[in-house]
């Protein structure tokens, strides 16, 4: 039997333990190993290795401490999720102890670090993205929510920076009534909220104001090659909790526009949701979609593939077309975690190494 492939995911996702069961589909032996801050991340739990990591480092100490991760397990294939761009910039370190990175360059991965800096380089290349207004003052902010109103929508914001839904409210100028305690909490906010804490902040904000856009959110999982070209594709479409695939051109094409002319390498995802009907995109990810585990259905294992990219290999990518209009939702498993850990894995390892 060939040595298996070692492969690390660093602090990454719970629901990537169903990226976790994709490797170990492959048709070769896979070693994963998983770090996180967590014990009782699921991601640890599904690992062959799990282990805490450093918890404070700098994006620069941090590299130091993948880097030794990866000399001291002799990791073939490394996927970042936490501080990709500062590894990126490090990948011929990475590269000479023999661990090869699955992630975009650091110029790809840098483009999108904000979203406001990637909404604008979007719209200088032609790709159809939101009107969106970036945002420091309460005057900037109650401009940018009266032109999108004047055109009919209702805005919403969320921070320049942030991963998924992290700080997105949609601003309404209903005033706070006793209904508001009534139910489950929502996303809104009352704009003359909003308005008050930017005057009264000490520092400029960083937001977004954008249109809140309409569904179905159209979620498109890519596999590209290392020199930039899109080797696989499919959307998701999400409808509460229905789901179905797609491969419609009004979000493929503008996503092969995207990844290709940013050089979004190895594992991405584009999402897309709607305005006035038309598609437009509203974030993109330089990393794996926490749902990418779904194209199974489709017949494609795109965490092997990109990994087999990484070694230098030409993977398969073709899909089960026929299966493209299957309705699925989503069901959960069960997994022991992994006893509660004092000291750092990380810690141990170096305290051995000193003696």
């Amino acid at each position: 039997m060939s040595a298996p492939v070692r492969v690390w995911l660093n602090r990454t996702y719970a629901e990537n333990v169903f990226f976790i069961d994709l490797l170990r589909a492959a048709p070769r032996p896979v070693e994963i190993h998983a770090t996180h801050v967590d014990p009782d991340s699921p991601v640890l739990a599904a690992a062959d290795f799990g282990s805490l990591e450093p918890e404070g480092l700098s994006p620069e100490a941090y590299v130091e401490f993948a880097l030794e991760f990866c000399a001291r397990h002799s990791i073939d294939v490394f996927l970042p999720r936490l501080g990709q761009l500062a590894i990126s910039l490090r990948r011929r370190d990475f590269e000479a102890i023999g661990t090869a990175l699955v992630c975009p360059s650091a110029a790809a991965i840098a483009v999108f670090e904000s979203k406001a800096d990637g909404y604008a380089a979007m719209a200088a290349a032609g790709l159809p993205v939101p009107l969106w207004r970036h945002v420091r003052t309460a005057d900037e902010l109650l401009a940018a929510v009266e032109e999108i109103e004047e055109e009919g929508s209702t805005a919403c914001l969320k921070p320049a920076s942030g991963a998924g839904g992290e700080g997105f409210r949609v601003l309404t100028r209903e005033p706070f009534s006793l209904r508001r305690l009534t139910g489950f909490p929502d996303a809104s906010v009352q704009l003359d909220l909003v308005l008050n804490a930017l005057e009264q902040s000490p520092e400029p904000a960083d937001l977004l104001v954008m249109p809140l856009l309409e569904g179905p959110e159209v979620s498109v999982d890519c596999l590209t090659s290392p020199d930039g070209r899109l080797l696989a594709a499919v959307g998701r479409a999400k409808t509460r909790r229905r789901r179905t695939f797609t491969t419609d051109p009004r979000y493929l094409e503008p996503t092969r526009r995207l990844v290709e002319t940013f050089g979004v390498s190895y594992l991405s995802n584009v999402q897309y949701r709607h305005h006035h009907g038309r598609p437009v995109v509203l974030d993109v990810n330089t990393r794996p979609s926490g749902g990418l585990h779904q194209l199974r259905l489709c017949g494609l294992n795109l965490p092997w593939t990109a990994v087999q990219l990484a070694l230098g290999e030409a993977p398969a990518t073709a899909f089960a077309a026929d299966l493209l209009d299957t309705e699925y939702t989503l069901v959960s498993g069960i997994q022991p975690v992994l006893p509660r850990q004092r000291t750092h894995a990380w810690q141990l390892g170096a305290a051995a190494a000193a003696v």
